[in-house]
C-alpha cells in the first residue's frame, strides 16, 4: 500500500545548497538574501515593491495597522476561510463583518457585501481560494458605488478614498486573471509561504501592494520595517555600515521579520516555479479527466481568461451530507491517502461562536462546507501516486 501525503514540501538539493551558503555567510537573519526575494518577488507580480515577513498573517496584520483600522472600524470577510483572515481583524480591535457564500460558490455574495458596507467599514478581505482569484471586478465596483459614504482616518485611506481591497491570496502566488498577476489587482495582497504552500520558505509571507496616488512607496515600505522590527529606526542591515551603531524606536512595535534563510529557500523555489505550477496543472488536467463522468463538482482552475495557482483539489460530493464525506476521507485514510477539508466555515469554531456568530445565518458556506473533500495536490506526486489516489478515490465513490 502506498502512502500519500497531503501537501509535503518540494525541497531538492539547491534550497539545501542555498540555506547552507546563507549559514556560511554570517547572515542568517533578515539581510541581503531576504531584499533579494523582495525585489523578486515584486518583479514577479509586477508591482514596484514587496515585503517579506514571517507569516501571511502577519502581512495581513501590519497593513491594518500602517492603514489605521483599529476600535470601531469593521472589516468584511468571508464565513468560508482560515482563521488568520478574520483573527487579524481582531488582533487590531476591529469588528469582523461576515458574509456568506454567494450559492453553490466558495466566494463571497457580492450583493450581500454591497449591503454589509457602512460609514465604518474600512477594507473587504476576499479570499483567493485554491489559487483562483476572486472577482475583483465586481468588488470595485461594489466599493466604488459606496465612495460617498466613506470616512477615511489616516493619510493612506484619504489617498484611496474608498473602502480598501485587501486579498488574503495565501493560496495565489503565481495565479493570473486576464493578463494580470495575482498581487497586482488587489490594493494590497498577502501571500503565505508556509511549509504546505506552493512555494514556500517554511514559514514566511509576502505583501505588495498598487501603487496609491500621493503615497511614496518607499515611505510605505519603511512602515513595514518599523513595525516588524520592533519600531527600529535601522535594520540589523543598516547598523552593519562602520560607525553606524546608533539607532532610534520609534513605537513600540512587534516582531515578525523574514530571515535569510527563510529567503534563500524562497529564492531557489522561485527560479523553481514555472515547473512547480505546471506540474501542478498537469495533475489536475488528470483529476479532472478521470472524474468527469462521477457525480461530483470540481473547482475550474483553468480557463481562457484565467490561470490558478493551482494549490488546492477541492472536490463536492454532490447531494451527499458530513458523514458521508467524512467517511469518504477515513476510507482514502485507509489506502494510505490523506485527505482535507477546505475548510470548515468559521461560524462553526469556537471562537468565532463565542463573538456570536451562528452557522445558521451562513447556510450557503455550510452547504460547501458538508461535503467537500480535498484531495492531495503538490509536487512530490509521481505519475504513479496520482493514478492510485484516483483509482481509489473512484472506486470509494462509486461504491
Amino acid at each position: 500500500m502506498k502512502k500519500i501525503s497531503f501537501s509535503p514540501p518540494d525541497i531538492t538539493i539547491q534550497e539545501v545548497e542555498e540555506v547552507a551558503n546563507a549559514l556560511r555567510s554570517g547572515w542568517i537573519t533578515t539581510g541581503p538574501r531576504t531584499k533579494e526575494f523582495e525585489k523578486q518577488i515584486a518583479e514577479y507580480c509586477h508591482t514596484g515593491k514587496a515585503v517579506c515577513l514571517n507569516s501571511a498573517t502577519a502581512c495581513m496584520e501590519l497593513i491594518l495597522r500602517v492603514l489605521g483600522v483599529g476600535p470601531g472600524d469593521e472589516v468584511i470577510v468571508p464565513a468560508y476561510t482560515y482563521t488568520a483572515t478574520a483573527s487579524v481583524v481582531a488582533h487590531v480591535g476591529a469588528t469582523i463583518v461576515m458574509v456568506d457564500t454567494a450559492p453553490n460558490s466558495y466566494e463571497m455574495d457580492y450583493q450581500t457585501v454591497a449591503t454589509k458596507i457602512t460609514e465604518r467599514t474600512k477594507v473587504i478581505m476576499p479570499v483567493d481560494l485554491a489559487g483562483i482569484i476572486c472577482d475583483y471586478k465586481t468588488l470595485y465596483e461594489v466599493v466604488e458605488s459606496k465612495r460617498s459614504i466613506f470616512k477615511p482616518n489616516n493619510k493612506i485611506q484619504e489617498a484611496i478614498g474608498r473602502v480598501i481591497l485587501l486579498a488574503d491570496a495565501a493560496h495565489a502566488f503565481g495565479a493570473q486573471q486576464n493578463g494580470r498577476m495575482c498581487g497586482e489587482i488587489a490594493d494590497f495582497t498577502s501571500f503565505s509561504f508556509h511549509a504546505v504552500k506552493n512555494l514556500t520558505t517554511a514559514e514566511g509571507g509576502a505583501l505588495t501592494w498598487r501603487n496609491i496616488k500621493g503615497i511614496d512607496n518607499e515611505w510605505l515600505y519603511k512602515q513595514f520595517q518599523l513595525l516588524s522590527l520592533h519600531g527600529q529606526s535601522k535594520d540589523a542591515l543598516a547598523k552593519t555600515q562602520l560607525g553606524a551603531w546608533e539607532y532610534d524606536i520609534v513605537s513600540p512595535a512587534y516582531k515578525c521579520n523574514m530571515t535569510d534563510i527563510m529567503a534563500a529557500i524562497g529564492l531557489v523555489q522561485l527560479n523553481r516555479y514555472a515547473n512547480i505550477l505546471n506540474r501542478r496543472r498537469e495533475i489536475i488536467e488528470k483529476y479532472n479527466t478521470a472524474f468527469s463522468n462521477l457525480n461530483v463538482q470540481v473547482l475550474e482552475h483553468f480557463c481562457e481568461n484565467h490561470a490558478s495557482s493551482g494549490h488546492l483539489y477541492l472536490v463536492r460530493l454532490l447531494g451527499k451530507d458530513v458523514a458521508y464525506r467524512n467517511d469518504v476521507i477515513i476510507k482514502m485514510a485507509e489506502q494510505g491517502i490523506a485527505c482535507n477539508v477546505h475548510y470548515k466555515p468559521l461560524p462553526m469554531m469556537t471562537a468565532y461562536k463565542q463573538l456570536g456568530f451562528d452557522i445558521k445565518n451562513y447556510p450557503n458556506a455550510y452547504c460547501m462546507y458538508q461535503n467537500e473533500i480535498t484531495l492531495p495536490l503538490h509536487t512530490c506526486l509521481t505519475d504513479d501516486d496520482v493514478e492510485y489516489v484516483i483509482k481509489h478515490f473512484i472506486n470509494i465513490v462509486s461504491a
